[in-house]
């Protein structure tokens, strides 16, 4: 892609809005590769050392730039939750989280598929911590839930909802996270199609639908809670405008986040502005592009909301949201056997000695991800069998002597090598 393809629209305004230098340099990165970065999952540690070299991201503890991109589908241990793949300017949130959050807190990432800052939120947030992993659109909330389940944390809730139904239930959150869809100017570089999709009229339609995504939500924030509001585009009109919006007509106050100079992230592009916004651009940044803004809700700070047990089993609330997962599924009752679930092999709280445990060779691990039947080793138990790769389980097949059924669910399946 050359940069012959950007819109004109685009063009005039964008090159005003950065200025000469910063335009230069946007320019230049489309004849660059995109980065590629990833994320370790801190309860399924791996050595960095599973790829051959890596460089610290720094503003994520533990993210990490790789010197090339992986088929990341033929990994097991992408797989099995140890690590997730995601944009250097998103693991920014991480330190935002880490620096503004000590305590103990109930968090809703309102549009979260396909889950790169669920996972992300739930590494970062403190001990006892509750996240609800919403998703309004259906088949991206099937996404989100697999990428949840991966990543094995048993304090996760995953909906399939819109912002006005959780103002229904009363249910109020410490931290909302509102990642809005948006107008994908920071995608330009990565993906051709965002660019054919661009219009100045898309860009309101996109501010106009952000602005009533808020107002919908804003009664499920709690006065003194965060709002973390994030877009993946350059332009003032879903970025300052907005947060000057949630301000000014919804009643919040702007909170600064401490950055290193070397980061080259971008504050404000308006004349004139001076409040704490985050803007990653290509070529400046070492990121495709993000924007972020940190808010406090105004008023009197009220008491905490419901956490981990009482939310998770309060009746109200699970009737008006359509419940995708409540934590890690159980085993599922087939007569008189119980059939563990795919969630419970990579659940961070599986015991050690609760299944019997197969390592599998690289070449049968991808035939497992495949869903393939083959026969276990010689000597294996009979019945469910945890199968594992570099130590990290994937997933059960039943051993029936002779041959094993392969468990893995039919939508999680990789489709080729």
């Amino acid at each position: 892609m050359t940069i012959r393809h950007l819109p004109q629209e685009f063009t005039t305004y964008t090159a005003e809005l950065f200025g000469p230098e910063r335009w230069a340099q946007f320019l230049h990165s489309f004849e660059e590769s995109s980065v590629t970065s990833i994320r370790f999952n801190p309860w399924k540690y791996a050595q960095e050392s599973i790829f051959p070299q890596i460089e610290a991201v720094p503003w994520c503890e533990q993210g990490y730039w790789l010197t090339e991109r992986p088929n990341f589908t033929l990994d097991p241990l992408f797989h099995a939750g140890v690590y997730y793949v995601q944009e250097a300017g998103s693991l920014f949130l991480d330190h935002v989280l880490r620096e503004h959050i000590n305590s103990p807190v109930l968090v809703l990432d309102l549009c979260a598929a396909p889950g790169g800052k669920s996972t992300l939120m739930r590494a970062a947030l403190p001990e006892g911590s509750m996240l609800v992993s919403n998703e309004p659109d259906r088949r991206r909330a099937n996404i989100l839930l697999e990428n949840m389940l991966k990543q094995g944390h048993p304090d996760v809730l995953v909906t399939h909802n819109y912002a006005s139904d959780f103002a229904k239930t009363k249910w109020t959150f410490d931290v909302i996270l509102t990642d809005v869809p948006c107008s994908g100017e920071g995608l330009f570089r990565r993906d051709e199609k965002t660019i054919s999709e661009w219009s100045v009229d898309n860009v309101h339609f996109c501010q106009k639908r952000q602005r009533q995504i808020l107002q919908d939500i804003w009664p499920c924030l709690r006065p003194g809670g965060l709002l973390i509001y994030s877009t993946c585009t350059f332009n003032t009109h879903e970025n300052e405008e907005n947060v000057r919006f949630i301000a000014d007509e919804l009643g919040a106050e702007i909170l600064p986040v401490s950055v290193c100079p070397q980061w080259q992230i971008t504050g404000s592009l308006l004349p004139g502005w001076t409040q704490p916004v985050y803007r990653f651009i290509p070529g400046v940044s070492r990121s495709e592009g993000l924007f972020i803004a940190v808010l406090r809700k105004k008023g009197e700070t009220s008491a905490a909301p419901l956490l981990p047990g009482s939310a998770r089993h309060h009746a109200h609330i699970h009737r008006l949201i359509h419940l995708l997962s409540d934590g890690i599924p159980t085993p599922e009752q087939k007569g008189k056997e119980q059939i563990p679930s795919a969630a419970q092999a990579l659940s961070i709280r599986l015991s050690a000695d609760e299944y019997p445990r197969v390592e599998l060779p690289l070449a049968e691990a991808q035939r497992y991800l495949r869903r393939e039947s083959f026969a276990l080793p010689a000597g294996t138990p009979r019945g469910f069998v945890l199968v594992t790769y570099g130590g990290h389980p994937l997933g059960f097949m039943k051993n029936l002597g002779d041959r094993a059924n392969n468990l893995y669910p039919k939508n999680w399946a990789i489709r080729s090598l």
